[in-house]
Formats: structure tokens, sequence, C-alpha cells
């Protein structure tokens, strides 16, 4: 089958099949980020637990640090962390479910070229209007 002949649904399924893959690269670096974001996160609430209670801690708000109190930054690294637990498992999900879309994608375009390159049949019969 020469590229210049590719039919119209080989190239629709082929075009799906690249958009799934671009979301689930994206789903894999935002993942990766995440991974980044909570290993940071941990690093500082470590850091910040050797910090003894009457001494001074700072967080960054934008360009600026901002004095704080150890155990409300402690309570904010302990939230983030936990945000993004819950960020990752949604994630997991969006990957798994991509994963499996696919292989179905891919199956599909397998047995449409197997069986001859030949749409289904009932989409000849009632052409859209």
């Amino acid at each position: 089958m020469s590229s210049g002949q590719m039919p119209p649904w080989l190239q629709e399924q082929l075009m799906k099949l690249q958009q799934s893959q671009q979301n689930l690269q994206s789903v894999m670096t935002q993942k990766q980020h995440l991974e980044i974001e909570k290993a940071e996160t941990e690093k500082a609430l470590e850091e910040l637990r050797k910090v003894t209670d009457g001494e001074a801690v700072y967080k960054q708000a934008g360009t600026v640090l901002i004095k704080s109190k150890k155990q409300e930054l402690i309570d904010e690294l302990e939230e983030r962390i936990e945000l993004t637990k819950t960020r990752a498992t949604v994630l997991e999900k969006q990957e798994t479910r991509l994963k499996e879309s696919l292989k179905e994608q891919e199956s599909k375009i397998t047995e449409m070229m197997k069986s001859g390159s030949q749409k289904p049949s009932s989409a000849e019969d009632n052409p859209r209007k």
C-alpha cells in the first residue's frame, strides 16, 4: 500500500492513535513533574523538622520571603504532599486507561488492515448526509 493511497478510515484511525499517544506522553510528563515536586517538598519538610522551635523560618511567596511559623509551614508542606499523592493517583488511572485504549486502537487498525482495507460495509450503505 503506497503512502499516497492510504484509505481515509486508516488515516482517521492513525490520527486518533497519534492523539492518544500524545495524551499518554502528556500524562507521563505530568507524573514526572509531580514526582519531582513531591521529592522537593519532602526534602523541605525534612529540613524544616530539624529547625528548633524558636528559630525564624521563612516561606517563599513569589519573589519575596515571608516570616512564618514552623508548625504552619509543616502543615502546609504536608498538605502539599497529600495533594501530590492524590494527583498522582488520578494520573495513574489516566495512564492505565490510555494504555488500554492504545492497545485497542492498535489491534483495531491491524484488524482493519487484515480485512483487506475494507471499511465495514454498513458505512457504505448510509453515506453521511
